[in-house]
Formats: structure tokens, sequence, C-alpha cells
């Protein structure tokens, strides 16, 4: 029993908990009780239930608390309610946890990180990581959020562009992060495409399939990045590009342009080359141009300063960068890069090494390390 399959099972005990009468803010402290008590005991004496056995004990977690806080009729009722024992239901709440996490009496940031946090399984580091914000910050924010939704009932359930872009920063995270998540943000967003028929729901999911088909490529075998240009094509899942495509064209005809299909359009111009050299970058540059104009994203602008330099040449994409804030998570990485396309090696390798020391993890820390290695040694020859 390890803990990416704890995670795994999160949202459908606090699916329980909220169905049978509990706020969420509580059932939420609930489940992740339950959760510290499931690493803790499973180890030694895993069940033969795992659901089952999350859902009894943050149940009577939050039984406990219940009865600290409420009148003893009150408590009794509640007791009453305690799910027999046996087999849990096999009833999927997830896409419906999202919905009600969206909050009317939250703002849309407020509620995506509450969502990340609660029923995505993030930590708070990887919610502020994606929000390019501290974590104490972002620790501020879902406390804030909590105690905003505090006993409200859950019967308001908030707008689809709140939801995608918890699905968006879930699959982020799953996609280059600790925990594996993008497969199921991939599911989630098949249901809510099967649900809804809206253009931005198409465009998220193209581009989930989009990016999912390049994963075998994107680590080699001793677990070291490889870069887009190096990456091999043929190891790229082309069932799931020629879906996303498909999906994405569909999308695009209805003429409801959005971010998602911005990025869409811009991942499959990158899964169209057959080779790196191949890369389009002027229709690339052209879509990063719409792109934001539908966003502020300041990581949007240094995507775009990378598309300058291969269309226009690296100079064109230092001058991009220049206007950008160079505190910018990977600024430095990519200011290197484009100094090493413009020859200034010296630069560039010492760009590389300041970049690794800012690195978000490990493997990529360890990919700028070998690019400084591999300048440094190419100009002592």
């Amino acid at each position: 029993m390890n803990e990416v399959l704890i995670r795994s099972l999160t949202p459908s005990v606090l699916g329980v908990l909220v169905r049978r009468g509990a706020d969420f803010a509580a059932a939420e402290d609930a489940v992740q009780d339950a959760l510290v008590e499931a690493v803790r005991v499973w180890p030694a004496d895993p069940p033969r239930d795992a659901k089952g056995w999350l859902i009894t004990v943050a149940w009577r977690r939050f039984l406990d608390a219940t009865r600290a806080d409420t009148a003893r009729r009150r408590r009794e009722d509640v007791v009453d309610e305690e799910p027999a024992p046996g087999p849990a239901p096999a009833a999927d709440d997830t896409l419906q946890l999202y919905f009600l996490c969206a909050h009317p009496s939250l703002t849309p940031s407020s509620a995506v990180a509450l969502t990340l946090r609660a029923v995505g399984g993030l930590t708070t580091r990887q919610i502020a990581q994606a929000y390019l914000v501290p974590e104490a910050t972002m620790a501020q924010r879902i406390s804030r959020a909590k105690r905003t939704v505090s006993g409200v009932r859950f019967d308001q359930p908030g707008d689809v562009a709140t939801v995608l872009r918890v699905l968006y920063l879930v699959f982020n995270e799953g996609y280059s992060g600790d925990v594996d998540l993008a497969a199921e943000a991939i599911r989630l967003t098949r249901q809510l495409a099967a649900a809804i028929d809206h253009p931005e729901v198409a465009g998220l999911l193209a581009l989930m399939l989009l990016h999912h088909a390049r994963r075998a490529a994107r680590t080699a075998p001793d677990g070291s990045l490889v870069p887009l240009a190096e990456q091999d094509r043929d190891r790229w899942d082309t069932r799931a590009i020629a879906e996303g495509v498909v999906i994405l064209q569909a999308a695009l005809a209805r003429d409801r342009l959005g971010e998602f299909q911005a990025q869409a359009a811009i991942a499959a111009l990158h899964a169209d080359a057959p080779t790196a050299g191949e890369t389009d970058w002027v229709q690339i540059v052209e879509w990063y141009d719409e792109l934001a104009g539908l966003t502020d994203n300041p990581v949007v602008r240094l995507n775009r300063a990378v598309a300058v330099g291969e269309a226009d040449g690296p100079r064109a994409g230092l001058a991009a960068l220049a206007a950008l804030d160079d505190s910018l998570p990977r600024h430095t990485a990519v200011a290197a890069y484009l100094h090493e396309r413009d020859g200034d090696l010296t630069t560039a390798a010492r760009l590389y090494v300041e970049a690794a020391r800012k690195a978000p993890d490990l493997a990529e820390r360890d990919h700028l390390t070998r690019q400084a290695a591999r300048l440094n040694a190419r100009r002592s020859r």
C-alpha cells in the first residue's frame, strides 16, 4: 500500500463524507487525518478493503470533532448515520467534488487552491510552485478558503472555467511532479467533455493528450530529462496525437478561441514536425501571440521568447527575454539556452550553473548541471 494508492482514494472518501452531511472543511480535515493514519498503519497491517477502511476512520474522526462542537442530540443523530461495515460503494464522485470546490463563495484562485489541496492531493508547496507564489502565501490562501466554506452547504456548484483550471494544474503536476496525476486528470477531463459541449473543455483534453503522447520520450533510462529537440519521436504515442488533433480541430472550428485551445495548437505543431529542425516556429510564435492576448501569464511570454529565438534567431529571443522579470522561474535557464545558441558559451555555462541552483526538482537540476559541464568541456578543448 503506497502513498500514490492512498492519495487516489481521497476523492471517493471525501465524497462519502460530504454526501452524509459533513461540511467540506470538516470532512477534508477528517480525511487528511485518516490518510496520515493509513500511512502509519498499512505497511504493517494492510486492510482488505482500503477504501472502506479510510471511510470508516475518516467518519470516526469527523464524529470525534462533531462531538466536541455540537449538542448531544445532534451527536446521537450523526452516530446513527455511520456507514455499515462491508464493501464501500463504487461511485466516482471526483468530478462532482471538483465542481463543489469551485463554490460561488470563493474567488477562482482560492477555489483552485482548495481543490488541488483537498481533492487533487497536492501539497501546499506544489500548489505554490504552480501559482508562482511563496509557500507561506499559499498556505494562508488555503486556510482562508477553508474558513470561508466552513459550514456552507455545497449545493451550488462552481463554474466550468474554475474546474478547467484545476484539472490543468493537476495534469501539469502529474506530468512533471512527484505524484502521478496526469492520467487521472485526463480521465476526468474526458468525463467533463462527454457531459459538457464546451470548446475549452475540448481544448484542454486535446492539450493533455498531445502532451501526454510525448511522455515516454521525456526521460532517459537513467531518469534524466530529455529536451524536446532531442526526444526520440518514434516513442511518441501517435494514436494519442491523432486523437488530440481531431479534438482540437473540431474545437477551433467553432471560432471561440480560448487559452487551452491556443496551447493545444502549439503542442500540435510540435507533434506534427517529423524532426525538431522541421518545427514550424513561425506559426508557433503566432500562436503564442494569440495566447498572450488571452492571458497575462508571464510563463507564456517566457515560452514565446524561446519560440522567437528559434524563429528569428537567438538575439531576437534574448531581446524578447529582456522585457521579462528575471526572477521568473526558468528565466535563467532560457537565457542560458539562447546565449548558447548565440555562441556565447562562457555566459551560457555560467547561466546554466545559476539556473541549476534555482531548479525546482532534482531531475531539472541535474539536466542543467550537465548542460553547464558540456559547455565547459567544449571551451577547454
